[in-house]
């Protein structure tokens, strides 16, 4: 199987830039979006209904703000669009398909610059999602954990780590999170197979970035430890445009 997500930063704008096109190309089993930034009742059926797949939407209440899509060709034995947590449902951050092997998650992680406020919301939110998937696994559940988390976790996910160390995404409270995904028993999945730098996944619109390659890894595939064994690649696809963000993926063996 493989497994693709993306933040498109906008689906309408997305699509005026090529999106199914892309998508014919990338041809995944499961496709998961980001920042989807629309109502479903504003989307046209054939984006809300995409030929092939079975697709869940979880939007925000918030109009043009946040949600997320996953897309699947393989019918899920159970969906969730949020996980049950209000303050942070409402806000269209979580979807969720089952199959027999293993749960996927895309999920939109909040971003912390605005505030400190903000930053305060984003660290609730790892913990409390956290704490679901943590009981999903306890139960002997495979977990694939996926979407943008809005932080890089070493100084080798982003192009200027100095320059960053007090900005929102390279914070040490933030990036400890994700140390700490580790400790629980989580797996990167892309450094299982690449461990070099200059592999990003956002690029700022401004000051030309993305031709220059100064960018920032905060689109991650995550799995429990003992399903890594499946995982059989990881990749990034920093030449599918269409927004700020590329497309990051990874195929099972199942």
């Amino acid at each position: 199987m493989k497994l693709i997500s993306w933040n498109v930063n906008g689906i309408r704008a997305c699509i005026k830039k090529g999106f199914f096109e892309s998508v014919a190309q990338m041809d995944p089993d499961v496709l998961c979006l980001q920042e989807t930034k629309a109502l479903v009742s504003d989307l046209e059926d054939t984006v809300v209904n995409p030929t092939g797949y079975h697709a869940i939407w979880h939007s925000a209440q918030k109009k043009g703000y946040s949600g997320v899509s996953l897309w699947t060709k393989t019918k899920p034995k159970l969906v969730l669009e949020g996980y049950g947590d209000p303050k942070f449902d409402c806000e269209g951050r979580v979807v969720m398909a089952e199959y027999d092997n293993f749960a996927i998650f895309g999920v939109y992680f909040p971003n912390g610059q605005m505030n400190p406020e903000r930053l305060q919301y984003k660290l609730d939110f790892y913990e409390s999602f956290f704490k679901y998937v943590d009981e999903m696994k306890a139960q002997g559940k495979n977990v694939v954990i996926c979407g943008d988390y809005n932080t890089a976790h070493t100084e080798i996910d982003l192009a200027n780590p100095k320059e960053n160390e007090n900005t929102s995404g390279f914070l040490k409270i933030e990036r400890e999170w994700l140390d700490r995904l580790v400790e629980r028993g989580y797996v990167d999945t892309f450094r299982q197979f690449n461990s070099a730098p200059k592999h990003y996944s956002w690029w700022s619109y401004r000051t030309n970035a993305r031709a220059r390659n100064v960018g920032w890894r905060i689109d991650y595939f995550w799995v429990n430890d003992a399903f890594a064994k499946n995982v059989s690649s990881a990749f990034i696809l920093p030449e599918v445009t269409g927004s700020d963000h590329c497309p990051v993926g990874i195929t099972l063996a199942l």
